[in-house]
């Protein structure tokens, strides 16, 4: 059975009420993105798409202590469990979570400060389809994209990122290249994509993408790749997954 909360160094998140538990594939997304240092614009505003119980919101919040977050939902009782963490978390006033669907959203009252939307949008999204639905329905709505295509959740991302702002992705493997290919036709130009694998031995199980929004087809945006092995050879955290979380993990 697991535990109905996970704590890492600077808060705690309870997800017993939450359809996804915490995992590590949010712990991953929240340590990496963005991966490249984000020199455009102050990274002043960030939207998690599926925030779930807040994880990768509260990450975020802890790296970039300038930035206000919102969080959105579409799931009431992980919406309520994130807004619990929030509050019990150091940083109660710059993250805030909202019941909403991100095909509808227009950031709070309907206004966008100075003129701006969000300088990265994150996002964990559902990634199963054709598969066999879950019978709890909390479950089924987080880890399938009946709710939310791959499409879908790119083309509003390119409504709410202001100009160069940055996409980060986590998914799996088998996705990348529609997800890239979706991602050009709403002038979104990958930079930086990295492999994960949980043994060196294995297939690549997930992809970290990141995106930058830009107003042309511009062919010459170089991509960093790179990969990151999840075990070692003794079956624990590897070097390089300790040095990405080091902030994190107890």
């Amino acid at each position: 059975m697991s535990t109905p909360n996970f704590r890492f160094k600077q808060f705690t998140v309870w997800h017993d009420r939450c359809a996804m538990k915490v995992g590590t594939d949010g712990v991953l997304l929240g340590a990496w993105a963005p991966a490249n240092s984000f020199t455009h614009n102050p990274l002043t505003r960030i939207l998690d798409i599926g925030t779930g119980s807040g994880l990768i919101a509260l990450m975020l919040a802890q790296r970039f202590p300038e930035a206000s977050i919102d969080a959105i939902d579409i799931d009431e009782a992980a919406v309520e469990q994130a807004r619990e963490n929030f509050a019990v978390s150091p940083w109660p006033d710059r993250i805030h979570a909202y019941q909403a669907k991100v095909q509808e959203w227009q950031m709070v009252n309907g206004t966008c400060p100075n003129g701006k939307w969000y300088d990265l949008i994150v996002s964990n999204p559902p990634y199963f389809r054709n598969s066999l639905k879950n019978p709890d329905k909390g479950r089924q709505t987080a880890r399938h994209t009946d709710t939310l295509s791959y499409a879908e959740l790119l083309r509003h991302s390119a409504r709410l990122l202001t100009e160069k702002g940055l996409l980060a992705l986590v998914l799996p493997a088998e996705a990348e290249q529609e997800v890239r290919g979706l991602a050009a036709a709403e002038l979104l130009s990958l930079t930086h994509l990295t492999r994960v694998y949980s043994k060196e031995s294995k297939p690549a199980r997930r992809v970290l993408l990141e995106f930058e929004k830009s107003t042309s087809r511009d062919t010459d945006i170089s991509i960093t790749e790179d990969s990151l092995v999840l075990e070692n050879e003794i079956g624990g955290r590897s070097a390089a997954y300790q040095e990405l979380t080091k902030d994190f993990y107890l």
